[in-house]
């Protein structure tokens, strides 16, 4: 697939290619609805190479005064939802992804109606996986913790890794909804993009830890869109074992239920993601003696 995109000096600084996108969607669309095991699409060279370098070169690194840390039994990665603290051009790349534009387009593409932006990022934004790092087999949250009216309904997550080879782990696994068989494997490449719905049953995530250098970390653009809706079901992340996990699955359930006791938690009392970090490390902690 040729680039869809334009040169990053384009009037107004905007770099998506939106009429290409807009052309090429009759055959996406169609691609994206028949995606197994659940709807997606995966789209090379998504911005143009400069742009993408631009943004791997201005990736922060890991500050815990800017970075958040999801340290517990199912995950291990820094979040950095401030693009205060981000470069340039990975504000600009969160401006396309938010455009008014490039939402019809998802709303065209996935079919899915009245699909909005979340500018808070909540759960989202920039992502960095290090060296033993790892996320484990989950359907996503369904509902945003400050609006109960907001249903999750698509995620965008863009790998901004450059050549990353095979046996350094990380490449992104969606399994079959009753989770017997992984039906893809996506490598997170620079500049890739993956679109998927995030529906219950969309089973995805990397659980085997990173075997990269010290130096190079699995990095990531992830925005999530959203509907509003009467009274959509909440639910916590839903992690889940593979059928070859074997004792390890307790502590993925015994970590679950801690995940959704603390999401019930933060949604009551309107907790940061500050404070739930440390939440669920002081957990990670306590269930650390039953993973020897």
């Amino acid at each position: 697939m040729k680039p869809i995109c334009t040169n990053l000096g384009k009037e107004y600084g905007v770099l998506l290619d939106m009429d290409a996108l807009e052309e090429a969607l009759p055959s996406m669309r169609e691609q994206y609805m028949s995606g197994a095991p659940f709807p997606h699409i995966v789209l090379d060279d998504f911005f143009p190479p400069e742009a993408e370098a631009k943004a791997e070169a201005e990736f922060p690194p890991l500050d815990e005064a800017v970075w958040l840390r999801y340290t517990h039994v199912n995950e291990r990665k820094f979040a950095n939802t401030d693009p205060g603290t981000w470069g340039e051009t990975l504000k600009l790349i969160l401006a396309d992804l938010q455009s008014p534009r490039f939402v019809e387009f998802l709303r065209a593409l996935t079919g899915i109606k009245d699909l909005m932006i979340d500018e808070s990022l909540e759960g989202g934004g920039l992502h960095q996986t290090a060296r033993g790092g790892f996320l484990n087999i989950h359907a996503d949250f369904t509902v945003h913790p400050k609006h109960r009216d907001w249903s999750r309904r698509v995620n965008l997550l863009l790998y901004l890794n450059g050549e990353w080879p095979e046996e350094y782990g990380g490449a992104l696994e969606l399994w079959s909804k009753d989770m017997k068989n992984r039906e893809k494997v996506v490598a997170p490449l620079g500049n890739r993009v993956l679109i998927f719905n995030t529906d219950a049953d969309a089973f995805h995530g990397h659980p085997d830890p990173l075997t990269s250098p010290l130096t190079d970390a699995r990095r990531s653009l992830a925005l999530y869109y959203f509907t509003v809706e009467d009274a959509p079901t909440i639910r916590s992340t839903e992690y889940r074992a593979r059928p070859d996990d074997g004792a390890r699955g307790v502590l993925i359930w015994l970590d679950k239920i801690v995940v959704r006791v603390y999401d019930r938690t933060k949604r009551r009392l309107h907790l940061s993601d500050e404070v739930g970090s440390k939440i669920l490390k002081v957990a990670d902690r306590i269930t650390h003696p039953l993973r020897k």
